[in-house]
């Protein structure tokens, strides 16, 4: 399925075949295609460039496909790796976190720091943590042959 260039965002790099290659949901997925490309709230005078998920319902193009600026998208894979080397050493505390301790690390950006921690102030946490434990566990090969691709991609950029 073609990805729309008549839309507010306009693609210029695009993974049109994404739904054949979406984790758990591929051959049977609602997100057709990703895209690189002019963000959609560009402003007269203020180009932005993003990143999104389209999303299809079978019928029309769907309001849920997500549009996020570049440096968004990188972020969301630092904290996706920040969360994975935690979660390679959680299991040495019985709660799969330590609540006297709930700082995972802080990662400087932009002459400040993103702080990552576990979520505490998510009432159910002490279940929620060992589901998405349990989820990462069941999901690791699919995620780790995508940190190797990254991986190797990034050695090839020169990082």
């Amino acid at each position: 399925m073609k990805i729309p260039t008549t839309l507010k965002h306009k693609p210029v790099i695009v993974a049109e075949d994404y739904e054949n290659v979406d984790g758990r949901n591929a051959y049977d997925s609602d997100a057709k295609g990703l895209s690189l490309g002019l963000a959609q709230w560009n402003e007269r005078g203020k180009l932005d460039i993003s990143a999104k998920v389209w999303r299809h319902t079978g019928e029309k193009w769907s309001r849920q496909s997500e549009e996020l600026p570049m440096h968004r998208v990188l972020d969301l894979a630092i904290l996706v790796c920040r969360g994975i080397s935690y979660f390679q050493e959680a299991y040495r505390f019985p709660r799969l976190y330590d609540p006297d301790k709930t700082a995972i690390d802080r990662i400087g950006l932009q002459g400040d720091a993103m702080s990552v921690s576990v979520c505490t102030e998510n009432p159910m946490i002490d279940g929620d943590i060992k589901l998405f434990a349990q989820a990462l566990s069941e999901d690791g090969e699919i995620i780790g042959e995508r940190l190797r691709v990254l991986s190797r991609i990034l050695k090839e950029m020169g990082y």
